[in-house]
């Protein structure tokens, strides 16, 4: 669980730290803002993969072929994080997720859902798309599945070596995937 009040009391010293007043009108209410808006956005903090899998396992058996393998992709899913490493955001992220059914499918938009709450966690990037692809394993028993992720970390872009146009790339590819070119062109 969240502790709001520690939060606040933390975020009051911090702005004092900074050689501000943190009674001034500006920032009278800035500890209380903060600890609300790290409760949204840290929200998948207090679940684990399993539970997130739990979540969202909405699957759809219907009549679909599965003996043809057919893949399924989403495309461009925006995500937003924070670098556990310096609780800087990690922006402008589009996730890709595309796994082969294996017997099932999840519902499409469970895929966003299931990224959005891995990257509400203090988090680095590698590990937002190894989550996902675990998540995604758990509720569709596939274990091919892959995970890319494109995004910007202001770590990089407005601290230290300030390169405001970098972008990081990150892949997480299991099973098929892995070793298939011919799969890895649905990635692009």
């Amino acid at each position: 669980m969240i502790d709001l009040k520690k939060i606040e009391e933390c975020i009051y010293q911090i702005i004092e730290a900074l050689g501000e007043d943190p009674n001034r009108e500006g920032l009278k209410e800035t500890p209380k803002r903060v600890a609300k808006m790290y409760e949204e956005v840290f929200a998948g903090i207090q679940y684990t993969n399993q539970e997130i899998a739990e979540m969202f396992n909405k699957t759809f058996a219907d009549d679909l072929d599965f003996a043809n393998q057919e893949i399924v992709v989403v495309k461009d899913i925006d995500i937003f994080s924070y670098c556990e490493h310096h609780l800087a955001l990690m922006y402008d992220m589009k996730v890709t997720v595309a796994y082969i059914p294996n017997g099932k499918v999840i519902g499409l938009s469970k895929i966003a859902r299931i990224a959005d709450m891995v990257a509400r966690r203090l988090q680095l990037q590698e590990r937002i798309g190894s989550d996902i692809a675990e998540i995604i394993s758990l509720i569709t028993d596939s274990k091919d599945i892959a995970v890319i992720i494109n995004g910007k970390h202001s770590c990089m872009s407005a601290r230290g070596i300030k390169k405001a146009n970098t972008s990081t790339t990150t892949s997480t590819l299991t099973g098929r995937f892995k070793n298939d070119p011919s799969l890895q062109i649905y990635l692009q």
